[in-house]
Order: structure tokens, then sequence, then C-alpha cells
């Protein structure tokens, strides 16, 4: 994927999926490289979901409320249209971003080697480290490159995954 920086010049994006595709979508995961500090863009009408990938983290003021975001944290959920402003504690950071608009979902940590039973029609995997991901019923097993993006359009009953990473969730198929 192609990185589009950002307008106020702080970092760039990499749009890893996007449902339906173009300004329509509902269901949007990237991946952000932030390299200085500043406002974030507002999405009104979009839950979003923040963690960080790599990096020591940023500091997000969320209305005015401070939140510690670091590789070790769990992901932070807000309001799309949220006065958001970032500042880099020490150095740049890449950060996985989940945003839906008219979908409900999640974001949450990967615990190695757990199952993962996903209340929702999609699902997703985003891993920062590689390992084997399994799914049930099938009991199928595959790899699992650090760095990517799976998304399963129909939800296994269950996943169960051997390196970190995120579990990403999508409460119904957008609309094509």
């Amino acid at each position: 994927m192609t990185p589009q920086p950002w307008r106020n010049g702080g970092g760039s994006t990499r749009e890893l999926l996007a449902q339906p595709a173009g300004e329509s979508w509902r269901v949007r995961v990237s991946v952000a490289d932030v390299v200085a500090d500043g406002p974030f863009s507002a999405f009104p009408g979009v839950a979003r979901w923040f963690a960080v990938i790599e990096g020591a983290g940023v500091v997000l003021s969320i209305d005015a409320v401070e939140h510690r975001c670091t590789t070790s944290g769990q992901p932070l959920a807000f309001a799309g249209d949220a006065d958001t402003r970032s500042r880099l504690i020490d150095g740049p950071t890449r950060d996985l971003n989940l945003m839906l608009r008219g979908v409900d979902g999640a974001m949450r940590c990967v615990v190695p080697g757990e199952t993962y039973r996903p209340q929702t029609l999609e699902c997703g995997l985003y891993a920062t480290v590689a390992g084997p991901v399994r799914t049930s019923p099938s009991t199928d097993v595959a790899p699992m490159p650090a760095n990517a993006l799976r998304w399963w359009p129909a939800a296994p009953e269950s996943l169960a995954f051997d390196g970190a990473g995120w579990w990403l969730s999508a409460d119904r198929a957008p609309a094509a």
C-alpha cells in the first residue's frame, strides 16, 4: 500500500481495508506512521479505535482528557468527532486504526493461544508478530505473517493465534 501523507504534515497512512471502497466506507483499517505532534482529522459519526504497534507511544488528548498509549496498552476507543490531538512520547510511532461508520465492532489485544470468539459477522486479525492462526469449526491452520491484516467476511466460530497482534470486528457486512 502506498502511504498517503496527512494534510498537517504530521505523518502518513496506509489503508489496509475499506469496505465498501472509496469515500463511503463503513469499515476501515489503516496503519499510520506518526512523525510529529498534532491534531487528528475529525470523522463525525465514526467510532474509532487506536493502538500503538511500534515506537515509544503517544499521549492522546481527547476532548481535553489525556490518555497514554503504548505498545503494551489496550486499544483506545473514542468518537471520530472528538477534539483529538497527539503528542509523541519519544520519537515516531506506528499505529493501528479501526474506524466504523454505522457498524458496531471493536478492537482488542490478541492473547497468544487464547480462543477468540467473534460476536460479529466479520472479523480480522492484524499481526505484529508472525504465527499460526487456527479457525474453527474448520480446524484450518494457516501461517500469518508479521505486519499484515487478514479479514474474514464471514467470521469463523472461533480463532486462535500464537503470535502478537489485534483482533478487529465489525457487526455487519457493509453494503456494497
